[in-house]
């Protein structure tokens, strides 16, 4: 077996981290704060640009920004000079990553950018290069030393690169209060997205259905005819006069209510045939803790309410086993 310098692996790793620390003041400069302000208020999309290894990292910083809130992809600047350029338009801005700053591919794609006035953001590690010249917010990463062993393959470069790119994705994310919702509704697939789906986004009614919901004082001869016709559920949601949420009834309640009452049981208010005080959740509730509720209590209903406690859906456990939260 061949001998493997070891410690020299433990240098890479030491070399890039250095790298990566040493962007603190770089986030900390007014430029890193205009770059932000720049994406944060961009109507357009971020285009992002870059040749080879710096391509590669713009890639991935595109896919990261258009996961978390913000609209983005990348641009092959050779594609770009042989009919791309449509995919950028003026509400656009660009994000340019060259390490040595002058990249021909990239000063090509420079011109015609500023016919069109499109603002642009460089990431690049020499603040005298062309590229550097030309764009209208810098942030420069620095001469850092690749840690190849050839000191020439983009290693130290691009790993700082990708973290500054990073930092810029998930500060406008942060500032756009982009939560777990927005997320799974960017995540539909995998298990990941499932697990962050909200319980507004899988129950099956939605806003203006009319919902199984009954006056606590009306009769169960009265609750039945009118909730007949309604989405099939195994429950009924019971409000009080000022329509906020009192009571659930199951078909199971309802078994028990007519078994012990006989046929007086049509006549009786609903009131005597419901249980009190029932779990409830909100639509902004995760999927995966109203399962754990499911569970816990082992109940089939959860009726879902709003901020004043008045009924607006109702979730039952096939609606959360249907999209794969558990399992």
């Amino acid at each position: 077996m061949s001998e493997y310098d070891i410690d020299y692996a433990i240098n890479v790793i030491e070399s890039e981290a250095k790298a990566v620390s040493s962007l603190s003041s770089i986030v900390k400069s007014e430029e890193f704060k205009r770059a932000v302000d720049l994406i944060f208020n961009c109507n357009g999309s971020v285009v992002i640009t870059g040749v080879g290894k710096a391509g590669l990292v713009g890639k991935k910083i595109s896919a990261t920004m258009a996961s978390v809130g913000t609209s983005s992809h990348f641009l092959h600047p050779v594609e770009a000079m042989h009919g791309d350029l449509g995919r950028v338009n003026r509400n656009d801005i660009v994000l340019a990553m060259s390490f040595g700053g002058n990249t021909d591919e990239i000063l090509r794609l420079i011109s015609h950018l500023k016919q069109q006035e499109i603002k642009m953001i460089a990431i690049t590690g020499d603040a005298q290069s062309r590229l550097a010249k030309y764009c209208d917010i810098l942030l420069c990463i620095g001469k850092l030393e690749e840690a190849c062993p050839l000191g020439m393959a983009p290693t130290v470069s691009t790993t700082a690169m990708l973290a500054l790119g990073d930092a810029l994705a998930l500060t406008v994310m942060k500032a756009k209060k982009f939560g777990a919702e927005d997320y799974a509704r960017y995540h539909p697939g995998g298990s990941l997205g499932a697990k962050l789906i909200t319980v507004g986004q899988s129950m099956e009614f939605r806003h203006g259905d009319k919902l199984p919901v009954s006056l606590e004082t009306d009769s169960i001869a009265k609750m039945l005819g009118e909730t007949s016709r309604l989405k099939r559920r195994g429950a009924v949601m019971v409000v009080d006069k000022n329509e906020e949420l009192i009571g659930i009834v199951t078909d199971a309640d309802l078994r028990r209510f007519i078994t012990d009452n006989g046929g007086d049981a049509l006549n009786m208010p609903v009131s005597k045939a419901m249980t009190p005080n029932c779990k409830r959740v909100r639509e902004d509730t995760l999927a995966a803790e109203a399962m754990a509720i499911f569970h816990k209590y082992r109940i089939d209903d959860l009726p879902v309410v709003d901020k004043k406690n008045r009924p607006v859906g109702l979730i039952d456990v096939q609606d959360i086993v249907s999209i794969k939260v558990v399992g």
